[in-house]
């Protein structure tokens, strides 16, 4: 009989070129999004898709000085929309990076548009991922960015999976996917009119496999939420939710603890955790290696509500 390998003696048999066709490819379409617009930013909430985006953006446009270390400046700055129910592990992560990273942080907040009544709640405990759509639009027209650069990836979603790697918004910062333009031969149209902008996804043709190689190989770091840690959870309708103070226990639910980590963050209300032993991006590979069910259709409630859910938050302006 064959000896049980382990996952360590697994890793190196690997082929990790095709990381690297991933990593080229993700680079040029950066340097290609810089180059054709006048006011681009990154969308960074401290995730690990934007974390590895952002790796890819000092890739491109700084120089390096040592293993994981980069000297220069973005030529564009990061951009957030924080509802007000983030996870508390990763706003502190996000600020922790970049301070480390010296660069700009542009936060949209979405308090401040309920302030302004463009966003109304019907209860206070009312799921928020929807409603960052207004908050980063209204980011957008302040600072007048006519390019986003974010880390949605294909594999996600169905919506997703048919959107573009530059994709159009019009002047109301809508995604029309019956009017999607071509993309043969890598060649991109960037041009928009006046109060239009773009979305460019660099890690579009990644999978989720593909993200946690390269955050093993390129050792970056991420928020502590992604590994496992004991927290308290509801088991409700397939999933675990955790619990928190905008995601209470119902009079028939009771709370338990369990060893969970999350294979996507969001906001509080709609992202849920996955039971899981993993400590470390080696023993993530090894689990995503296994897994039948896409990251979003295993933790996050506000993919369930329809199967056109995604596509509809998108056409309205959605990440």
């Amino acid at each position: 009989m064959n000896a049980p390998l382990s996952i360590e003696q697994l890793l190196p048999e690997l082929d990790h070129t095709h990381l690297d066709w991933l990593e080229e490819e993700a680079i040029f379409i950066l340097r290609e999004t810089v180059a054709a617009f006048e006011r681009p930013a990154l969308l960074f909430s401290g995730g690990k898709d934007s974390c590895v985006v952002l790796r890819l953006a000092e890739k491109a446009f700084k120089t390096k000085i040592g293993d994981g270390e980069y000297k220069g400046r973005l030529p564009f700055p990061l951009l957030h929309v924080d509802t007000g129910h983030n996870f508390p592990e990763v706003i502190e992560f996000r600020d922790q990076r970049v301070a480390q990273m010296g660069e700009r942080l542009v936060v949209g907040h979405l308090e401040d548009s309920i302030k302004r009544g463009t966003v109304r709640l019907s209860h206070p405990l009312e799921s928020r991922n929807g409603h960052q759509t207004v908050a980063l639009l209204e980011a957008i027209e302040e600072h007048r960015f006519d390019v986003l650069m974010g880390g949605a990836r294909r594999d996600e979603e169905k919506a997703r999976a048919k959107e573009r790697i530059f994709s159009h918004r019009d002047s109301f910062g809508q995604w029309q996917p019956k009017e999607q333009r071509p993309e043969l031969w890598t060649l991109f149209n960037t041009r928009i009119k006046p109060g239009e902008h773009m979305r460019a996804f660099p890690i579009s043709n990644w999978t989720e496999l593909d993200v946690w190689l390269y955050i093993a190989r390129e050792n970056i770091p991420l928020p502590s939420l992604y590994f496992a840690h004991s927290r308290e959870v509801i088991r409700r309708k397939g999933l675990l939710v955790p619990l928190t103070e905008v995601t209470p226990p119902e009079a028939d639910e009771s709370v338990e603890t369990a060893e969970v980590r999350f294979r996507t963050v969001g906001d509080m209300t709609c992202t849920c955790p996955v039971e899981s032993p993993a400590a470390n991006a080696v023993d993530i590979v090894a689990e995503t290696l296994r897994v039948t069910v896409s990251e979003r259709g295993a933790t996050r409630m506000d993919d369930r509500t329809s199967d056109a859910s995604m596509e509809r938050r998108k056409k309205e302006g959605y990440f």
